[in-house]
Protein backbone atom coordinates (compact mmCIF):
# COMPACT_ATOMS: atom_id res chain seq x y z
CA UNK A 1 0.00 0.00 0.00
CA UNK A 2 1.56 3.61 -1.12
CA UNK A 3 2.25 5.12 2.42
CA UNK A 4 4.75 8.44 1.00
CA UNK A 5 3.01 10.02 -2.12
CA UNK A 6 4.18 12.89 -4.17
CA UNK A 7 1.98 15.62 -2.77
CA UNK A 8 2.34 14.39 0.77
CA UNK A 9 2.29 17.89 2.51
CA UNK A 10 -1.37 18.64 0.89
CA UNK A 11 -2.79 14.86 1.96
CA UNK A 12 -5.51 14.67 4.33
CA UNK A 13 -4.74 12.37 7.01
CA UNK A 14 -5.29 8.59 7.28
CA UNK A 15 -8.23 8.91 9.24
CA UNK A 16 -9.52 11.92 8.32
CA UNK A 17 -13.12 12.47 9.80
CA UNK A 18 -14.13 15.95 7.92
CA UNK A 19 -17.02 13.96 6.73
CA UNK A 20 -19.64 12.25 8.98
CA UNK A 21 -21.19 9.62 5.92
CA UNK A 22 -17.84 8.63 4.33
CA UNK A 23 -16.29 7.82 7.71
CA UNK A 24 -18.90 5.55 8.84
CA UNK A 25 -19.06 3.80 5.49
CA UNK A 26 -15.25 3.41 5.83
CA UNK A 27 -15.55 2.09 9.32
CA UNK A 28 -18.27 -0.39 7.79
CA UNK A 29 -15.40 -1.54 5.07
CA UNK A 30 -12.50 -1.44 7.38
CA UNK A 31 -14.07 -4.41 9.13
CA UNK A 32 -15.71 -6.50 5.97
CA UNK A 33 -12.30 -5.62 3.98
CA UNK A 34 -9.50 -5.44 6.48
CA UNK A 35 -6.62 -5.88 3.65
CA UNK A 36 -8.18 -2.98 1.61
CA UNK A 37 -6.81 0.97 1.49
CA UNK A 38 -10.21 2.12 3.10
CA UNK A 39 -8.81 5.75 3.49
CA UNK A 40 -8.34 9.04 1.95
CA UNK A 41 -6.63 8.16 -1.74
CA UNK A 42 -3.62 10.01 -1.77
CA UNK A 43 -2.73 12.19 -5.41
CA UNK A 44 0.11 9.74 -7.79
CA UNK A 45 2.14 10.52 -10.19
CA UNK A 46 4.92 12.93 -11.42
CA UNK A 47 5.22 15.92 -9.20
CA UNK A 48 6.69 18.26 -12.14
CA UNK A 49 3.18 17.49 -14.31
CA UNK A 50 2.07 19.60 -16.52
CA UNK A 51 -1.53 17.60 -16.91
CA UNK A 52 -3.14 17.15 -13.75
CA UNK A 53 -6.34 14.78 -13.59
CA UNK A 54 -9.14 15.24 -11.66
CA UNK A 55 -11.44 12.89 -11.29
CA UNK A 56 -15.01 12.65 -9.01
CA UNK A 57 -13.97 9.87 -6.03
CA UNK A 58 -12.60 7.06 -5.33
CA UNK A 59 -14.51 3.36 -6.55
CA UNK A 60 -15.70 1.28 -4.22
CA UNK A 61 -13.17 -1.82 -5.77
CA UNK A 62 -10.65 0.41 -7.15
CA UNK A 63 -8.88 2.92 -5.39
CA UNK A 64 -10.33 2.33 -2.48
CA UNK A 65 -9.18 -1.19 -2.20
CA UNK A 66 -6.07 -0.27 -3.26
CA UNK A 67 -5.18 3.28 -2.69
CA UNK A 68 -3.99 4.25 -5.99
CA UNK A 69 -6.27 6.44 -8.35
CA UNK A 70 -8.29 4.63 -11.20
CA UNK A 71 -6.26 1.44 -10.10
CA UNK A 72 -8.28 -2.00 -9.75
CA UNK A 73 -11.84 -0.68 -11.40
CA UNK A 74 -12.71 -0.71 -15.14
CA UNK A 75 -12.09 2.94 -15.49
CA UNK A 76 -8.48 2.45 -15.04
CA UNK A 77 -7.38 0.38 -17.64
CA UNK A 78 -8.85 3.30 -20.34
CA UNK A 79 -7.59 6.02 -18.58
CA UNK A 80 -4.20 4.24 -18.33
CA UNK A 81 -4.20 2.82 -21.93
CA UNK A 82 -4.34 6.34 -23.02
CA UNK A 83 -1.82 7.99 -20.60
CA UNK A 84 0.55 5.52 -22.79
CA UNK A 85 -0.81 6.39 -25.74
CA UNK A 86 0.65 9.83 -25.17
CA UNK A 87 3.55 8.97 -23.52
CA UNK A 88 2.51 10.15 -19.94
CA UNK A 89 2.92 6.57 -18.38
CA UNK A 90 5.21 3.92 -18.70
CA UNK A 91 5.32 0.37 -17.86
CA UNK A 92 2.40 -2.26 -17.88
CA UNK A 93 -1.11 -1.33 -16.30
CA UNK A 94 -1.82 -4.41 -14.12
CA UNK A 95 -4.52 -3.17 -11.88
CA UNK A 96 -2.23 -3.30 -8.70
CA UNK A 97 -0.34 -0.08 -7.30
CA UNK A 98 2.61 -2.66 -7.29
CA UNK A 99 2.44 -3.41 -10.63
CA UNK A 100 5.74 -0.56 -11.60
CA UNK A 101 3.66 1.74 -13.72
CA UNK A 102 5.04 5.55 -13.38
CA UNK A 103 3.60 8.63 -15.01
CA UNK A 104 5.32 11.36 -16.63
CA UNK A 105 4.71 15.17 -17.03
CA UNK A 106 0.88 13.70 -15.39
CA UNK A 107 -0.43 13.77 -11.76
CA UNK A 108 -3.92 12.01 -10.76
CA UNK A 109 -6.01 13.75 -8.13
CA UNK A 110 -9.62 13.52 -7.04
CA UNK A 111 -11.99 16.18 -5.75
CA UNK A 112 -13.28 13.36 -3.17
CA UNK A 113 -10.34 11.80 -1.61
CA UNK A 114 -12.85 9.20 0.12
CA UNK A 115 -15.30 6.38 -1.19
CA UNK A 116 -18.50 7.85 -0.88
CA UNK A 117 -21.95 5.87 -1.00
CA UNK A 118 -23.42 4.69 -4.08
CA UNK A 119 -20.06 6.68 -5.51
CA UNK A 120 -22.34 10.21 -5.32
CA UNK A 121 -20.64 12.69 -2.82
CA UNK A 122 -22.88 15.32 -1.38
CA UNK A 123 -22.63 19.00 -2.29
CA UNK A 124 -21.37 19.25 1.36
CA UNK A 125 -18.39 16.38 1.02
CA UNK A 126 -17.32 18.24 -2.30
CA UNK A 127 -16.78 21.64 -0.18
CA UNK A 128 -15.15 19.96 2.64
CA UNK A 129 -12.55 17.96 0.54
CA UNK A 130 -12.27 21.30 -1.96
CA UNK A 131 -8.95 22.27 -0.21
CA UNK A 132 -7.01 19.37 -0.73
CA UNK A 133 -7.53 19.74 -4.30
CA UNK A 134 -6.68 23.27 -4.10
CA UNK A 135 -3.51 22.91 -2.30
CA UNK A 136 -2.73 20.07 -4.56
CA UNK A 137 -3.86 22.39 -7.87
CA UNK A 138 -1.16 24.78 -6.44
CA UNK A 139 1.42 22.51 -5.45
CA UNK A 140 1.89 21.62 -8.88
CA UNK A 141 4.88 23.99 -10.46
CA UNK A 142 4.93 22.95 -13.92
CA UNK A 143 0.70 22.35 -13.97
CA UNK A 144 -0.40 23.73 -17.75
CA UNK A 145 -4.20 21.36 -18.73
CA UNK A 146 -5.92 20.07 -16.04
CA UNK A 147 -8.20 17.70 -17.31
CA UNK A 148 -12.01 17.06 -15.59
CA UNK A 149 -13.34 13.66 -15.91
CA UNK A 150 -16.54 13.98 -15.95
CA UNK A 151 -19.08 16.92 -15.35
CA UNK A 152 -18.55 16.41 -11.28
CA UNK A 153 -14.76 16.90 -11.57
CA UNK A 154 -15.37 19.73 -13.87
CA UNK A 155 -17.51 21.62 -11.49
CA UNK A 156 -14.85 21.10 -8.55
CA UNK A 157 -12.10 22.52 -10.65
CA UNK A 158 -14.48 25.77 -11.64
CA UNK A 159 -15.22 25.97 -8.13
CA UNK A 160 -11.75 26.16 -6.65
CA UNK A 161 -11.21 28.73 -9.61
CA UNK A 162 -14.18 30.64 -8.09
CA UNK A 163 -15.82 30.67 -11.68
CA UNK A 164 -19.24 30.63 -12.38
CA UNK A 165 -20.54 26.75 -13.60
CA UNK A 166 -23.32 28.22 -15.67
CA UNK A 167 -20.38 30.36 -18.11
CA UNK A 168 -17.96 27.10 -18.32
CA UNK A 169 -20.46 24.71 -19.69
CA UNK A 170 -19.50 20.65 -19.23
CA UNK A 171 -18.73 19.03 -22.64
CA UNK A 172 -16.50 16.77 -23.60
CA UNK A 173 -13.44 18.01 -25.48
CA UNK A 174 -14.84 21.65 -24.18
CA UNK A 175 -12.10 23.90 -23.43
CA UNK A 176 -11.84 26.57 -20.62
CA UNK A 177 -9.49 28.76 -19.96
CA UNK A 178 -8.56 29.57 -16.39
CA UNK A 179 -7.45 32.32 -14.19
CA UNK A 180 -4.40 31.32 -13.35
CA UNK A 181 -2.98 30.64 -16.88
CA UNK A 182 -3.91 27.31 -16.81
CA UNK A 183 -6.14 25.51 -19.01
CA UNK A 184 -9.40 23.35 -18.16
CA UNK A 185 -9.72 20.54 -20.77
CA UNK A 186 -13.18 18.87 -20.32
CA UNK A 187 -13.89 14.19 -20.64
CA UNK A 188 -16.79 12.37 -19.98
CA UNK A 189 -15.76 10.06 -17.29
CA UNK A 190 -14.25 6.51 -18.48
CA UNK A 191 -16.52 4.27 -16.37
CA UNK A 192 -17.07 0.91 -17.65
CA UNK A 193 -20.92 2.20 -17.65
CA UNK A 194 -19.99 4.98 -20.77
CA UNK A 195 -17.80 2.78 -22.46
CA UNK A 196 -20.21 -0.40 -22.46
CA UNK A 197 -23.28 1.74 -23.77
CA UNK A 198 -21.05 3.54 -26.19
CA UNK A 199 -21.35 6.88 -24.92
CA UNK A 200 -17.39 6.95 -24.94
CA UNK A 201 -15.49 5.00 -26.86
CA UNK A 202 -11.56 4.65 -27.32
CA UNK A 203 -10.97 7.19 -29.61
CA UNK A 204 -12.91 9.72 -28.27
CA UNK A 205 -10.88 9.52 -24.38
CA UNK A 206 -7.14 9.32 -27.13
CA UNK A 207 -8.54 12.28 -28.91
CA UNK A 208 -8.96 14.40 -24.91
CA UNK A 209 -4.78 13.10 -24.72
CA UNK A 210 -3.86 14.46 -27.90
CA UNK A 211 -6.19 17.52 -26.67
CA UNK A 212 -4.02 18.09 -24.23
CA UNK A 213 -0.69 17.53 -25.75
CA UNK A 214 -2.02 20.37 -28.39
CA UNK A 215 -2.97 23.08 -25.87
CA UNK A 216 0.64 22.91 -23.72
CA UNK A 217 2.57 26.02 -24.00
Amino acid sequence: MPVQTPLSASEPPHDCRRCRRLVRLRETLRAEEPDWWNAPVPAWGDPEAWLAIVGLAPGRRGANRTGRPFTGDGAGYLLFAALADAGLARGTYRGEPGDGLVLEGAMILNAVKCLPPSNKPTRDEFQRCSPYLSKQLAALPSLEVVLAIGKDAHEAVLRHHRLALARHPFAHSAVHHLPDGTTLLDSLHCSRYNVNTGRLTAEMFAGVFRQALALRR
